[in-house]
């Protein structure tokens, strides 16, 4: 069976040292049954150099944290 993927762009998350990262507008293409993602290998490096360069962000959100108890 053959899985089919949808290009699209994504919001990529990632914890860093306990600070939660987003970076909006990623390409990827997209299992539509499990939502699962998949980046290019060129996608990957620009996603390390954004966060291991440490640029100032585009903008800053509030997030509430709950906690699985």
């Amino acid at each position: 069976m053959e899985e089919k993927l949808i290009e699209t762009k994504v919001t990529y998350t990632l914890e860093l040292e306990g600070t939660l990262i987003l970076i909006t507008g990623v390409p990827a293409r997209v299992n539509p049954e499990t939502g699962e993602q998949f980046f290019a290998p060129e996608t990957v490096e620009r996603l390390q150099e954004i966060v291991w360069k440490k640029r100032k962000p585009s903008r800053y959100v509030q997030v509430p944290v709950y906690e699985y108890a």
